[in-house]
């Protein structure tokens, strides 16, 4: 289900509302921490922070920095 929200100044800042639908099928609320990860074909994913996630992407990126000629590889 498509979600549309608009891009807004906020300060020097641009900012997106997440209308109480997005924030119900993230299962978040006012204050909590999202994180936006890169997908294909320019888009993003957001997540709920959910414990120890912190840690999962750190060790993905330093495996993906570490394989980066593997990875390039496999994505073509």
């Amino acid at each position: 289900m498509p979600i549309k929200t608009k891009i807004r100044k906020i300060g020097n800042s641009y900012g997106i509302v997440l209308p109480k639908e997005a924030l119900q099928a993230l299962k978040v609320e006012e204050g909590a921490t999202v994180y936006l990860t890169e997908a294909p074909n320019n888009t993003l994913n957001m997540n709920p922070e959910k414990p120890g996630f912190d840690e999962i992407m750190r060790v993905a990126e330093e495996g993906m920095q570490q394989y980066r000629n593997t990875m390039r590889e496999l994505a073509k």
